[in-house]
């Protein structure tokens, strides 16, 4: 363990000369006190760390001075060639580039460490979009890419949906698009508005690649963008996804349910609402049935995700939704009060092939 972080430490301060013993134990997550007594087992190693006082100082490496350190083990390669994920590389235009960048490190490595690398490609796949829903490469996506890793302010049109009133149907933006997401087989660019940011959004927007309908260099931006350095594409994803889910929730219904019906609950409905309802739930009466406050999108929304759980959840309100629970089950009391006319039995060359039938159970 503690050689490992050795390593760590030594690559990061080969990566950033001047990374004060504070910096490292964040990064390391150790202490101070700990980052001291790491330097000196690395100088001991023969590695020459050094340490330098004042507002410019920190921890560097003798002037020229390269760890050896940078082969890669089996288990990193591993995780290393997992990394790519060839449909997004291919939708970006980037999968030629990945394509020769991989080969040249395959070159570089000890035939154990190659042999690693080669059977996680072999073992791992990942398949982004959903079941049943046909994935498309947006016409512009690639052109995008480029301009979001050359830091250029883009002028794009945008159809809104929706749009059946008077007005137009697309509008242009001028944006500094600041990074690409792939979400359930959709690509959204993440960009910023010039001259926004003292907004109280930051000037932040969120579009759908697929609904962008033209894309040009802003008039007159010869310069690539400052990019702000303390942008997180990931976190604020994160952020702007729980806070879409949030703002969804705009209708709370009331229900009782099982106890199965509350474990099924999380695969049914969504999860913030999930979190939302259960943080302020009552205790289990005395059948054991919960009730809960349960915020959902629409009545509808929620006649179709209740709806799965079948006895296990009743609608206590409101009376409107109650009462198509209530039409619900009556077609279903008429659907099934008498049984069906015996049919023919199948027979042996009317059976599911026992292979096939596991194949599409398993795709389910």
């Amino acid at each position: 363990m503690r050689a490992a972080r050795l390593i760590r430490m030594a690559l990061l301060i080969q990566s950033n000369p001047g990374l004060t013993a504070a910096a490292l134990a964040r990064e390391l997550e150790i202490s101070e006190r700990t980052v001291i007594r790491d330097a000196r087992a690395l100088q001991e190693a023969g590695i020459p760390v050094r340490s330098e006082r004042g507002r410019v100082g920190g921890y560097f490496l003798a002037p020229g001075y390269r760890t050896r350190l940078t082969t890669l083990h089996p288990g990193e390669a591993e995780t290393l060639f997992l990394s790519g994920l060839p449909s997004a590389l291919r939708d970006l235009g980037f999968s030629d580039a990945a394509d020769t960048a991989r080969l040249k490190l395959t070159a570089t490595l000890l035939p154990s460490v190659r042999e690693a690398a080669e059977s996680s490609v072999r073992r791992f796949h990942l398949d982004a979009p959903a079941w049943f829903r046909e994935s498309s490469t947006p016409e512009l996506l690639p052109e995008l890419a480029r301009a979001v890793w050359g830091d250029r302010t883009v002028e794009l049109s945008y159809a809104r949906p929706g749009r059946d009133g008077p007005g137009p149907s697309t509008v242009s933006r001028v944006v500094e698009p600041y990074g690409l997401v792939l979400k359930a087989g959709t690509w959204y660019v993440v960009a910023r508005v010039p001259g926004a940011r003292e907004e109280r959004d930051g000037g932040w927007r969120t579009y759908r690649v697929d609904r962008v309908t033209a894309l040009a260099p802003a008039p007159g931006a010869q310069e690539p963008f400052a990019r702000d350095a303390a942008f997180d594409l990931a976190a604020h994803w994160q952020a702007r996804s729980a806070a879409f889910a949030r703002a969804l929730l705009r209708t709370t219904v009331t229900v009782r349910l099982t106890g199965p019906g509350l474990r099924r609950l999380p695969a049914v409905v969504d999860g913030a609402a999930v979190e939302e309802a259960l943080a302020s739930a009552r205790p289990p009466d005395a059948d054991g049935l919960t009730t809960l406050e349960l915020p959902t999108e629409s009545e509808e929304v929620a006649f179709d995700e209740l709806a799965r759980l079948g006895a296990d959840v009743e609608v206590l309100a409101p009376p409107s939704l109650r009462a198509r629970f209530r039409e619900r089950a009556a077609a279903l009391a008429a659907l099934y009060r008498a049984d069906p006319q015996p049919a023919d039995a199948e027979g042996p060359e009317g059976a599911a092939d026992t292979e096939d039938a596991e194949d599409a159970e398993a795709h389910r």
